[in-house]
């Protein structure tokens, strides 16, 4: 979390003044390669020291963000954030992990009632509300989707965007990412999953795509926009329609975002499984393919390369945790996996 360099910095100079060192431009999230990293670095620590709280490392994960989180640290960040030249700032990819840090922070506050879960809830709300205003000016005048597999990708953070506002209640930005979502992708079919993946992605096109319709759209009506939109998916619960794919050099920091393309198609595919009714004919492809591209994907998060370790584990805990898919509509399979995470920590 604070290993400042390597840092790979974006940032838009106004003047000499401006010319400083991440640790002084962005005081809570400089480490951690990049601005998104750290940030969603930060929201790892929150999720496995609320997951396992009694857990070896869960003491000094809540001193990392401590140390990160402070009043101080924040009220920088939010006047970086809206200095002149920065509008497009992190937008949209890191901005969606800020909201997902905070609706994190926010469950761990209503769960564990702890000083500290509270603290750094509160401190760190001031750029919380300035991220979510950032997307209420900027989404009404996005005229089409960016339907990318890297950091500029809509879907992706439309999704996590939902997930924030019906966590904390915000209807004003739920309406709008719920209008915008139905905007951009209802119409959709045949989504053509055999271009993917560009040889950078670590987000799938198609398959994020479905993934934020089915946070959108009720169970019936998802369930016939999904034969529309992918009709490749099979109904013999083969695997063959989608295999996970292998980074040619995880130690280049660009070709092995396919390594992270492995972990999030899984979470993805689990995603759009269960908002599915289940006897659908199409879960036994989509759990077959979520858990190939599972076990690919935990096998690449070794640490070995800095290029993905500084950001393959915040992807491997959002899968193993299912973050983002509710309880309520969670497969069998789902919730054995999180037993066995659970259990072995």
């Amino acid at each position: 979390m604070h290993k400042e360099y390597p840092n790979k910095i974006t940032h838009s100079l106004n003047s000499d003044a401006d010319v400083a060192p991440p640790r002084q431009l962005t005081p809570a999230f400089y480490g951690c390669y990049d601005w998104h990293s750290s940030v969603h670095g930060h929201w790892l620590l929150a999720r496995l020291a609320r997951t396992f709280p009694d857990a070896a490392f869960t003491p000094s994960a809540r001193a990392a963000l401590q140390q990160s989180l402070t009043t101080a640290n924040i009220t920088q960040e939010v006047a970086y954030l809206k200095a002149d030249g920065r509008t497009s700032f992190e937008r949209p990819y890191g901005l969606a992990w800020l909201l997902q840090l905070g609706a994190e922070l926010r469950e761990w506050e209503a769960e564990d009632k702890t000083s500290l879960a509270r603290e750094l809830s509160t401190n760190l709300r001031p750029l919380e509300q300035a991220v979510a205003e950032r997307l209420k000016t900027w989404l009404p005048k996005l005229s089409h989707p960016v339907r990318s597999g890297e950091h500029s990708q809509t879907a992706f953070a439309l999704g996590l965007a939902i997930d924030y506002a019906r966590n904390t209640g915000d209807r004003d930005l739920l309406d709008l990412v719920l209008m915008k979502a139905r905007d951009f992708y209802l119409r959709d079919t045949n989504c053509p999953l055999a271009y993917e993946p560009s040889g950078e992605d670590f987000l799938s096109p198609c398959l994020a795509e479905a993934d934020v319709m089915r946070r959108v759209l009720p169970p019936t009506e998802f369930a016939a926009w999904l034969h529309m939109f992918l009709p490749q998916i099979p109904e013999d619960g083969s695997v063959s329609w989608l295999r996970p794919e292998k980074s040619t050099d995880p130690s280049d920091p660009k070709l092995g975002h396919i390594d992270g393309l492995n972990l999030s198609r899984a979470w993805m595919l689990e995603g759009i499984a269960s908002r599915l009714p289940a006897s659908d004919p199409r879960l036994g492809a989509l759990q077959s393919s979520a858990r190939a591209h599972r076990n690919v994907g935990l096998a690449s998060v070794t640490g070995e390369h800095y290029e993905g370790g500084h950001w393959l584990g915040s992807y491997a805990v959002y899968l193993v945790t299912h973050r983002g898919i509710p309880a309520k509509t969670m497969t069998p399979e789902m919730m054995t996996n999180q037993a066995m995470t659970t259990n072995t920590k």
